[in-house]
């Protein structure tokens, strides 16, 4: 039975992407699965699953790498799987003695803008080089790449173009979506924000459009449904500055869910929104909330990020707009209250993209396939 260990330093190992689509999907397959993550303590079997985790993301960057080591001496797996840097450059040894592959899930921008916040100039620059060096040389150790989108690629599938690599998507499992297509109520409108709630995610730009529906049509009842919380205290301060600045008459906010009850949260949402900022690093994004909003049946309206143009075109169930163009976004959300005709056109063709395309049943058994010939070349 090929053995696969997960590594993750900023995941959690129950990751949807991790534990709910990849490892389950191996495990499936009869391959004995562990994950060790340094977000947070736990060691146990879930669903069939080793998990070995520690709370350890305040550690030395050596402390980290040995818990590494040491998982991966214990466990002997036939491949790794590594989500970060750091954890292909701890088991470069054991995968060079052991020859067994080493496979580099590419699923962040590195460095994310998040790592260079910080620091301050010139700091900041030296950082970014640094962390952007430490990027190629965990290319150089790797054996495999996957790229969660065509847009991560830049510069290890240009570099290493001879090493094998595939694409895959952050697709979900129809098993973690609850479908809630919705008939328009008149006169009435749902529109939903979920995620981080931060000036960056676009939170600002989702109430400055809802505040022109309103202003436009004051007999609409408009309702606000956010989930999803703050990290960090400034971003504490914008949300409330912005809550007090709208004055919203109903309005929801429920705080994050787990996994499995994501879709559950925003049932009641007639409207899903993404209105995050254009910058370098959200442009090379695809934003794993976009298919969830597919498969629930939900109607979008997005950022026109490179990632998504890139990856899905024109889309049949919603729109790519600036997102700080209120005036768009606010007459996009009047036309479906005027024809419900069209929103239903837009929910259904929500449900049925996400089940004939955009579903992880689709690409599984690419992913399975994939590991299987990393293991067997070795």
């Amino acid at each position: 039975m090929p053995k696969v260990l997960f590594l993750t330093t900023s995941h959690s190992y129950d990751d949807d992407r991790i534990f709910y689509h990849q490892a389950k999907a191996l495990r499936d397959q009869g391959y004995e699965v562990k994950i060790c993550s340094l977000y947070a303590d736990y060691k146990g079997v879930i669903e069939g699953i080793e998990v070995e985790a520690y709370s350890a993301l305040s550690e030395s960057i050596e402390t980290k790498m040995e818990t590494f080591r040491k998982v991966c001496s214990s466990f002997q797996p036939d491949t790794v799987i590594c989500s970060e840097p750091l954890a292909v450059v701890a088991v470069k040894r054991f995968v060079k003695e052991k020859k067994v592959s080493c496979i580099y899930d590419v699923t962040e921008w590195y460095p994310s803008m998040s790592m260079l916040e910080v620091y301050s100039y010139p700091a900041k620059l030296f950082h970014a080089i640094k962390f952007f060096l430490v990027q190629l040389y965990a290319g150089f150790l790797s054996t495999h790449f996957i790229f969660g989108e065509t847009t991560k690629k830049f510069p290890l599938a240009y570099l290493f173009r001879f090493k094998k690599q595939m694409i895959l998507p952050y697709y979900p499992d129809p098993d973690y979506i609850r479908e809630s297509i919705k008939k328009l109520e008149p006169d009435t409108i749902t529109l939903c924000y979920t995620g981080m709630i931060s000036e960056d995610k676009g939170i600002g730009n989702f109430f400055k459009a809802a505040d022109l529906v309103r202003k436009r049509c004051p007999e609409l009842d408009l309702r606000i449904l956010i989930v999803g919380a703050t990290r960090k205290g400034s971003d504490e301060q914008y949300f409330s500055e912005l809550l007090s600045q709208y004055a919203f008459d109903t309005i929801e906010i429920v705080k994050p869910v787990p996994f499995e009850q994501f879709t559950e949260a925003f049932a009641k949402a007639d409207i899903c929104f993404d209105l995050r900022e254009f910058n370098f690093e959200n442009h090379h994004s695809l934003p794993i909330k976009l298919f969830y909003f597919m498969g629930a049946g939900k109607p979008v309206v997005y950022s026109s990020l490179k990632g998504i143009r890139k990856h899905m075109g024109n889309l049949s169930f919603g729109h790519l707009v600036d997102p700080g163009n209120a005036e768009q976004i606010s007459e996009i959300i009047i036309s479906y209250v005027q024809n419900p005709a069209l929103y239903d056109v837009y929910a259904a063709n929500a449900r049925k993209e996400f089940v004939d395309r955009y579903s992880w049943r689709t690409i599984s058994d690419s992913f399975v396939d994939f590991v299987k010939k990393s293991i067997s070349k070795y």
